[in-house]
C-alpha cells in the first residue's frame, strides 16, 4: 500500500511473509516490506521518529569569526560536503555531477555490492548497532520480546547446526506437503490441498496473493484482498524480453537446477523440471499486468463476495482455501473480498486448468524452496549468491553470516529489535524536534496550495484538510512467538505466528500501530489508507539530519524526506484517497482533468531521461517524481520561513556557498550513488523511483529557486524555459 522514499534491493529472504501489495503502491524493494506490530519507539503525528534534540548553536555570537560556523561538527560536515563536490562542473549545466562528482570518484563500489550511497552506508552503520545489541546477552532489563530477538539471532548464527542438518529439514517439509517429481515418481491429484498448504502454512503465493489489509473504500475496516502474485525474477520484463535478458534467464535456470540437485534430484531430472518451471513462469509473466497500467486504483478496485471468486477463478476451491488460510476465523460465502487483478485472475484460472498437475505441483513446491534457501546450509547460500552476482553485477560477493542474521531478525522480530535500537541510540527529546520540523513542512505545503492555479477552490479546501490530518498511535502489547535453538524451526514457528496475526486482523479495525518498516530502517513511507507518513528512527541520522548542522542541511535532508512523504498524499494515486484514508472521488472533475494535464509534463520529462541508453518509464515513476518535486519545494519554503522567524544562520567555512545554495547541495548529496549496470537495469524496469541522478536533476530543473540562487542563465540545462510544476 505504502509509497516509500527509497527502493532498496536485498537478497531474497524467506522472511518476507506478508504478501506483496500491488495495487499501485509499491514498496521499497519490489518485494514487499511486511507489516510488523511493535512498540517502544517515539511516534509523532503518525510518524515514528527518534533522534537527538535539535538546538540551534549556529549563531554569530558562538564563533570567533562572525557569520561562520566554526564548531567541530560544522567543520567536519563542511569538509564532507567539499570532498563530495566536483567544482570543475558548472552547477547550472549538471548539478548532480557538481554535487556528487567528488563522491563518485572517491567511492568505488564496495566488494559484493551492486549499489552504494548514503542510504546503504547508513544501513551498514545501523546493522552494526543491531549486531552489538543482539550479541550482548549480558544486557540487563530486556523485555521478553527483546530476549527472544537475541535467541532468534543466536539460532541463525549457529552455522554448525545448520550445516549438520543440511537439506534434511526442507526435504522433510516437502514430503509433508506431498512430495514432487524431482525425487519420486509423482502422480497425485492433490492440487487444491497443496495450494492451501503452501499458502496457509508457508506464506507463499504461487498464482495469486491473498492477504488482509485496510479496505481502501472503508479505512475503518479490514478486508480480504486478492491480487496478482510476484514472479521468480524481479519483473515480467525479464521473461518477455528474452534478447535483452538472456544472461539473467540463463543464470536463473542454472540456479534452480542447482537447487534441485542439492535437494536430491539428478542433474538430468532437475534440468528438465526447472526448464518447465521457467516456461510456466513465462506464461504467468505474459498475463501479469505491468505496474504502470495499475496506477488508477479506482479502476482496479473490485469488491465482491467470496462466493463470486468461484465464478471468477473456477480453478480454485475458494471456500476451503480461504478457510484454511485464515483459520481459525470463521468464514462463509458472503465474506466480502476486494479483487485488484480481475483480468489476471481470470487468465490465471485458465492457465491452471490447461497445465498438467505435475508441473503445477512442482511450481508450488519450488516457490516454497526459493523462500527457504537462506535458512539452509552454505551450499544453498552459495548457489543463491552466484545467481545474485549475475542479476546485480556484484563481484566476489560474500555476505558475512551476521549480516544475514541481523537482517532476518529485523524482519521477524523488528518490533523487539527496534525497541533495543531506539533505547541505545536516540535521545528522549527527539519527538519535539520532529514535531517542529513536520509542522514547518505542513505549513509550507499548505501555503503552496493557495497558489495552485489549476485547482478549484472547493477541492483546495478539502486538500488543505487532508494535509492537516495525522494520528497519534498508542503503544500496543507485544505479540510473541516460540523461539528454539533450531533456526529452521524458528522460521516455521514464525510462519505460523504471522498467519495467526493476519487472520486476527480480519475481524478487527485497522491497527494504527502496525507498520511496514522497523525502526532501524533507512527509509520512510506514506500510507494512504491511514493518511500518515512514517519515518523510522534509522533515517534520522547523518546525512539526513544532525542536531549540530546548519538548518540548511537538515531541511535539505530530512526536511525533503518529510516533504516527499507528505506530497505522496497528493500524487497520482494518493490524491484518490480523502482525508480519512478512503478511496473515493473527492476532487471536482475539472481539477482531476487539470491534474492529469499538469502531470503529463512530468511523464514526458522523466520519460526523456535514460541510463545506459535505457529510457526511464515516466508513467511508472510518476508518483515518486511528483513527491520528489513537491518535497523539495515544501522543504525549501519551510527553510525560508524558518529564516524569517529566526534570522540567517552562520555559513559553513571554506565552501564559498550561501546557505540557500547549501540547501540544494545537501539535498543532492543525499542521492550520490554508484551502481552496477545490472542493478541499474533492474531499477529501470522495477523501481517506481527514478535513478538517483534524475531524482536530483529532474527536480532542481523544475525549481525556480534553485536557478535563482545559483544564477543559472535562461535555458541552461538545469534551468529550462519550460518547467513542470504541480504543487
Amino acid at each position: 500500500m505504502e509509497k516509500v522514499l527509497y527502493h532498496h534491493v536485498r537478497a531474497a529472504s524467506h522472511l518476507r511473509w506478508f504478501p506483496q501489495v500491488y495495487h499501485g503502491k509499491l514498496n521499497a524493494a519490489s518485494s514487499h516490506s511486511e507489516p510488523h506490530v511493535r512498540s517502544h519507539f517515539e511516534i509523532i503525528k503518525g510518524t515514528r521518529m527518534n533522534s537527538p534534540r535539535a538546538t540551534n548553536p549556529i549563531t554569530a555570537r558562538n564563533f570567533a569569526h562572525p557569520g561562520l560556523c566554526l564548531t567541530e561538527p560544522c567543520i567536519t560536515v563542511a569538509s564532507a560536503v567539499i570532498e563530495a563536490l566536483d567544482r570543475s562542473i558548472d552547477p547550472c549545466h549538471d548539478f548532480y555531477n557538481f554535487a556528487c562528482g567528488g563522491w563518485v570518484k572517491n567511492n568505488p563500489l564496495p566488494e559484493g555490492k551492486s549499489r552504494w550511497g548514503p542510504f546503504s552506508n547508513l544501513w551498514e552503520h545501523n546493522m552494526l548497532v543491531m549486531k552489538h545489541l543482539l550479541e550482548n546477552t549480558t544486557m540487563k532489563g530486556l523485555s521478553k520480546a527483546e530476549e527472544k530477538a537475541q535467541q532468534y539471532y543466536q539460532a541463525c548464527m549457529n552455522e554448525a547446526k545448520i550445516e549438520e542438518l543440511g537439506p534434511k529439514p526442507l526435504q522433510e517439509l516437502i514430503s509433508q506437503i506431498g512430495g514432487w517429481a524431482l525425487t519420486e515418481s509423482w502422480d497425485k491429484d492433490n492440487f487444491q490441498e497443496v495450494l492451501r498448504s503452501v499458502s496457509a502454512n508457508y506464506r507463499t503465493s504461487p498464482f495469486f496473493t491473498v492477504f488482509v489489509s485496510t479496505d481502501s473504500k472503508n479505512s475503518n475496516s479490514n478486508i480480504i484482498q486478492v491480487d496478482q502474485s510476484s514472479l521468480g525474477l524481479p519483473s515480467r520484463d525479464y521473461y518477455l524480453n528474452k534478447t535483452a535478458n538472456e544472461k539473467y534467464l540463463t543464470a536463473y535456470l542454472s540456479f534452480l537446477v542447482e537447487l534441485g540437485v542439492l535437494l536430491g534430484g539428478s542433474e538430468e531430472t532437475s534440468q528438465t523440471l526447472m526448464e518447465e518451471i521457467v516456461d510456466f513462469e513465462t506464461a504467468l509473466a505474459n498475463i501479469t499486468v505491468p505496474q504502470e497500467e495499475r496506477r488508477d486504483e479506482e479502476l482496479i478496485y473490485h469488491k465482491m463476495e467470496a462466493k463470486d471468486l468461484t465464478t471468477l477463478v473456477p480453478a480454485v476451491d475458494w471456500m476451503p482455501y480461504l478457510t484454511e488460510v485464515f483459520a481459525p476465523v470463521p468464514l462463509n460465502e458472503s465474506e466480502p473480498v476486494v479483487v485488484y487483478a480481475k483480468e489476471y485472475l481470470q487468465k490465471v484460472s485458465d492457465l491452471i486448468t490447461k497445465t498438467n498437475k505435475s508441473l503445477l505441483n512442482n511450481y508450488m513446491i519450488m516457490k516454497v524452496v526459493r523462500k527457504m534457501v537462506s535458512i539452509l546450509d552454505q551450499r544453498f547460500q552459495d548457489a543463491e549468491q552466484r545467481f545474485l552476482e549475475v542479476m546485480y553485477g556484484t563481484k566476489k560477493s560474500c555476505t558475512p553470516r551476521w549480516k544475514l542474521c541481523v537482517s532476518d531478525t529485523d524482519s521477524a522480530l523488528g518490533f523487539a529489535l527496534g525497541a533495543m535500537f531506539v533505547k541505545a541510540t536516540f535521545a528522549e527529546d527527539s519527538k519535539a524536534i520532529a514535531e517542529d520540523m513536520v509542522a514547518e513542512i505542513k505549513w509550507a505545503f499548505e501555503e503552496s496550495l493557495k497558489y495552485v492555479s489549476w485547482m478549484d477552490s472547493e477541492t483546495k479546501k478539502a486538500a488543505k484538510e487532508k494535509v492537516g490530518v495525522y494520528f497519534f498511535p498508542q503503544e500496543v502489547l507485544l505479540l510473541l512467538l516460540v523461539v528454539s535453538e533450531l533456526y529452521f524451526q524458528n522460521v516455521m514457528q514464525y510462519y505460523n505466528f504471522s498467519a495467526r496475526v493476519t487472520a486476527d486482523q480480519l475481524r478487527k479495525i485497522p491497527n494504527r500501530n502496525q507498520w511496514s518498516m522497523t525502526p532501524p530502517t533507512v527509509n520512510a513511507y506514506y500510507n494512504p489508507t491511514k493518511n500518515e507518513m512514517v519515518l523510522p528512527a534509522g533515517i534520522l541520522q547523518a546525512p539526513f539530519y544532525s542536531r549540530s548542522w546548519p538548518k540548511a542541511l537538515n531541511f535539505g535532508g530530512i526536511g525533503v524526506v518529510m516533504g516527499h512523504e507528505l506530497t505522496h498524499a497528493f500524487d497520482d494515486q494518493g490524491r484518490e484517497y480523502d482525508k480519512d484514508g478512503n478511496l473515493r472521488p473527492w476532487w471536482k472533475n475539472s481539477s482531476v482533468e487539470a491534474f492529469k494535464k499538469q502531470t503529463q509534463c512530468m511523464v514526458e520529462q522523466y520519460g526523456n531521461y535514460s541510463i545506459n541508453k535505457e529510457p526511464l518509464n515516466g508513467r511508472h515513476t510518476l508518483g515518486e517524481n511528483i513527491a520528489d518535486n513537491g518535497g523539495l519545494k515544501a522543504a525549501y519554503k519551510a527553510y525560508v520561513n524558518w529564516i524569517k522567524k529566526n534570522g540567517e544562520e552562520a555559513t559553513l567555512p571554506a565552501l564559498g556557498m550561501t546557505n540557500h545554495q547549501l540547501f540544494f547541495v545537501g539535498f543532492a548529496q543525499v542521492w550520490c550513488s554508484v551502481r552496477t549496470p545490472e542493478s541499474s537495469h533492474e531499477g529501470v524496469i522495477t523501481d517506481p523511483h527514478s535513478p538517483s541522478r534524475f531524482r536530483v536533476i529532474g527536480t532542481i530543473s523544475n525549481s525556480h529557486e534553485f536557478s535563482k540562487h545559483f544564477g543559472c542563465k535562461a535555458n541552461a540545462p538545469m534551468n529550462p524555459k519550460h518547467k513542470c510544476e504541480l504543487w
